[in-house]
């Protein structure tokens, strides 16, 4: 039978042979796995193995301690325990397998204790000794006398580790993404842990309406500089940030407020750090590692891992079965692939589309094999989980599942869409742009495949580069935010903010089918990220997230996250990201204008600079009137309040226009844009339901006697209606919009826990259901 890959896209039968290879190279393995291990799910458990697991031999308790380092000629098992002296050796179980027995003590304390500090050293094959982190270390820590990095034998009396509380929530459909760092995610200048990232952080995310967090520099990286990316202990979590535990709480907070919890996976390469990583493990360039040029990544200055090498193999499959299931964890964004994918690593390549330029000598095919074994992993352990690949060059049949022929990715990330926007504000002036090229690179992706689209990442944050907001307002970031001093914003402010809406609600509409931000850019952050290092002190003034500037109500920066507060509410509430309905209406280049219909919403902008344009005729594919649910204009984001007539009267359908069987008429200001839904969809008001995760937390088994505390305005002033539940809802037929406080039996306040004053709040008529921790989800939830 035909996989599914070429019934798709028959071209690829062109390149069939080399599709093969990696498909064939993928199912050798998995029927080896079958044979020496039991299967792969088996064989990705090397963490019950190496390092340090409990155990007993001849009726003793310990602890066998295991490392793989197949070079070496003595290893020996140092630390605290020891006073870092060569008196525990370990003997060589063949296979490059190297272990020691470590009896418990005779009052049965382990002989290596909780938090002992450690590490192996190593004769290499040339008598030299050496001293190495423990590749499978579960932990490191960095001491601060030498500045090297020690392993950590982290085993916690059972009463002090963390249990999980919270189920995992279920996988969005319309996912989007917070991108984010948890050490740098403080207003203070220092490192921010798990816990503050728990409590100050995770509810912003889900007050923003964002429904995952992807969580970078998550595995240990002895350079805090490197984003994370450079990684020494792959099974250890980031030190810096709060110890294991406190990370598997922040993980289960998460999942507590229906937050999936994305990690930056990163096995494109490691750290040529010897001293505190992986590379020259044994003493050799060839450990887990290529030797010679092929290990060596130029531009990176890290090390390539030989991917197909056995141990290598069950090292980094275990890598991604630790996290998923020791952590948590929903799934991971694998960073770098286009470095992965080709033996170029992509460098000085440009990718035009060509199947030449993907299939050739420069594929990678080992590589291939282990991106394929991984995606089948996770989602054999985990089907829920979601997999996304960063790829620049596009390689086709990436986002296609491994039985269809595909690498088995859930979602690549739309690379172009950011380079595009940040090309237009660098080389030239907004009234330049080419509607249709705009257009084009938002749409322009592989049937089947989905995308996430993103108008900006941390790339775009770091120093040496500009988020939207800098090249939009550049100083006029730190001198025209002001309300207080400035009433009337200045003609690049008021650019600058029209744009990053527009921007960012065209992206949403029309990029993908999950979107992502990266933390503090949907606010216009104003200050990049700059980490400490000698040349700026050392100090973390610039390497911390300024939340307090967009809830400050004398300055601007609330309009912008305003804006996207009720962008991502209004994606939640319609869910446009879902549906595979998406047609242009209208590109036009000498208005400014672009029309598209998704998902049966109709979204109108009009870039044009200084031409507003009165009963501009669109044409639609429905023959229903149509309200206005969010313009960028609105008051409440900054704007002039021009499209208020919208909001409260519906636009009649009008006859055919432009190869439209239907057409509707609309005032389109410069640099506004609007979304408009059916006005049957809008119909029926609000209802709230209690789910029962919500109930339980608080101690009940039905929303009996609970009371919603409505408010609402009579003569100007705050009133609060209270409203019983009945039958296990409230409805509030006549109402778009709601502010409400939940009132338990007892009279307490059953608090939102995504915002910042406890109460609820929805923006749409639509079915609502509190859940977990205290959010609101759109459609009703059965737990």
């Amino acid at each position: 039978m035909a996989l599914k890959i070429f019934e798709l896209d028959p071209s690829l039968e062109s390149v069939s042979g080399q599709i093969f290879d990696r498909i064939n190279g993928y199912k050798w393995w998995k029927e080896e796995l079958v044979k020496q291990e039991g299967g792969i799910e088996q064989f990705a458990e090397g963490y019950k193995t190496f390092g340090f697991n409990r155990g007993e031999k001849d009726n003793v308790k310990g602890a066998f301690f295991r490392e793989w380092l197949p070079n070496a000629k003595q290893v020996f098992l140092i630390g605290e325990f020891n006073k870092w002296e060569n008196t525990t050796a370990l003997t060589s179980e063949g296979f490059g397998r190297w272990v020691v027995f470590l009896p418990d003590k005779e009052d049965g304390t382990p002989m290596v204790p909780h938090k002992c500090q450690l590490k192996v050293r190593v004769e290499t094959p040339e008598g030299q000794m050496i001293e190495r982190v423990p590749a499978w270390t579960k932990l490191a820590w960095q001491d601060h006398t030498t500045n090297l990095f020690n392993g950590v034998n982290w085993e916690p009396a059972k009463e002090d580790q963390y249990t999980f509380v919270h189920k995992r929530p279920l996988n969005p459909d319309n996912l989007k993404i917070y991108e984010a760092h948890v050490g740098m995610a403080s207003v203070e200048a220092k490192v921010a842990t798990y816990a503050d990232f728990a409590r100050d952080v995770l509810p912003r995310i889900k007050r923003l309406g964002y429904n995952a967090v992807q969580l970078m520099a998550v595995a240990e990286h002895a350079h805090y500089g490197c984003f994370g990316y450079h990684v020494t202990s792959f099974f250890a979590p980031s030190s810096r940030q709060g110890t294991p535990e406190e990370l598997k709480m922040m993980i289960d907070t998460a999942h507590s407020l229906g937050i999936v919890v994305l990690m930056d996976l990163v096995h494109a390469h490691a750290s040529s750090n010897a001293l505190d990583g992986l590379a020259q493990q044994d003493g050799t360039d060839h450990c887990y590692t290529h030797g010679g040029p092929k290990g060596h990544h130029t531009e990176w200055d890290s090390k390539i891992f030989h991917y197909t090498k056995y141990e290598v193999l069950r090292f980094l499959l275990s890598n991604v079965k630790w996290w998923l299931e020791e952590y948590k964890f929903d799934g991971f964004r694998f960073d770098g692939i286009t470095s992965m994918l080709y033996q170029s690593h992509g460098i000085g390549k440009g990718y035009t589309g060509g199947y030449h330029e993907y299939f050739g000598d420069d594929a990678e095919i080992e590589s291939h094999i282990y991106l394929m074994l991984a995606n089948d992993l996770i989602h054999s352990v985990l089907p829920s989980a979601i997999t996304i690949g960063e790829d620049v060059s596009g390689m086709p049949t990436l986002c296609r599942p491994v039985e269809d022929g595909g690498f088995g990715f859930d979602y690549r990330l739309a690379m172009a869409i950011p380079d595009m926007f940040i090309k237009l504000l660098k080389e030239g002036t907004d009234d330049a742009w080419d509607m249709g090229h705009i257009t084009h690179t938002l749409t322009n992706r592989r049937y089947k495949e989905k995308v996430i689209a993103y108008c900006e990442s941390h790339d775009q944050a770091i120093v040496g580069d500009k988020t939207l907001a800098f090249w939009l307002m550049d100083a006029e970031m730190y001198t025209g935010m002001s309300i207080k001093t400035q009433p009337q914003a200045s003609l690049v402010v008021d650019r600058g903010l029209s744009l990053h809406k527009m921007i960012r609600l065209l992206v949403l509409g029309l990029g993908g089918e999950a979107y992502l931000t990266f933390m503090g850019n949907e606010f216009g952050h104003p200050e990049w990220i700059d980490f400490p290092r000698p040349e700026n002190g050392w100090s973390h003034d610039k390497c911390r997230r300024r939340w307090d500037l967009a809830e400050d109500v004398h300055l601007r920066y609330q309009f912008f996250q305003a804006f996207d507060e009720l962008m991502q509410a209004c994606e939640n509430r319609f869910k446009w990201l879902t549906s595979e309905e998406q047609y242009v209406s209208l590109k036009d280049n000498k208005d400014k204008v672009i029309a598209f219909e998704r998902g049966g919403l109709l979204f109108a902008f009009n870039f044009h600079p200084c031409q507003s344009y009165s009963d501009y005729q669109i044409g639609v594919g429905w023959d229903e009137p149509m309200r206005c649910v969010l313009d960028s204009d609105e008051s409440r984001f900054g704007g002039q309040n021009r499209l208020e007539h919208g909001h409260v009267n519906v636009f009649p359908v009008l006859g055919g226009f432009k190869e439209r069987p239907h057409s509707v008429k609309l005032y389109l200001p410069a640099r506004t844009a609007q979304v408009l839904v059916k006005e049957s969809v809008l119909q029926g008001g609000i209802r709230i339901l209690l789910a029962e995760s919500f109930l339980a937390g608080h101690g009940l088994t039905s929303a009996d006697g609970v009371v919603l505390q409505l408010e609402t305005v009579k003569d100007g002033k705050k009133e609060v209606a209270p409203m019983k539940f009945e039958g296990g809802c409230v409805e509030l037929a006549q109402t778009s919009n709601a502010t409400f406080a939940l009132v338990g039996p007892t009279g307490d306040i059953l608090k939102c826990g995504a915002s910042k004053d406890e109460l609820f709040r929805v923006y749409f008529p639509g079915d609502y259901t509190i859940s977990g921790k205290g959010y609101l989800e759109n459609t009703p939830a059965k737990a």
